[in-house]
């Protein structure tokens, strides 16, 4: 019943952008940090991005600040992430997930986790 559902990924071409979506169904996002993790091939998920309950925190990996923005829309129960100026290396699954905690190293104590979306990064 509790589910987070990721939406927007697809293929695309190096320097191309992609606009990720998560939508709630069957609680409210508004008292959760929000993290977007990706696990590439061979690879550990790793923390993309955390944002905080309110929005007015942000914290991204090193390997995309500057290309990735990470927003909220709790009126919409739906995090988003933008991603800019796409390489190769950002293929992988993405993943929302709703937590409890935000810090300057990502979100912690995850709760629920969305099914994962391929983003496939490629000429």
């Amino acid at each position: 019943q509790l589910q987070l559902v990721e939406s927007g990924g697809g293929l695309v071409q190096p320097g191309g952008s992609l606009r990720l979506s998560c939508a709630a169904s069957g609680f409210t996002l508004d008292y959760y940090v929000i993290g977007w993790f990706r696990q590439a091939p061979g690879k550990e998920r790793e923390g993309v991005s955390c944002i905080s309950s309110s929005g007015g925190s942000t914290v991204y990996a090193d390997s995309v600040k500057g290309r990735f923005t990470i927003s909220r829309d709790n009126a919409k129960n739906t995090v988003y992430l933008q991603m800019n100026s796409l390489k190769p290396e950002d293929t992988a699954v993405y993943y929302c997930a709703a937590g409890q905690y935000y810090s300057d190293s990502g979100c912690r104590g995850i709760n629920y986790w969305g099914k994962g979306i391929l983003v496939t990064v490629s000429s």
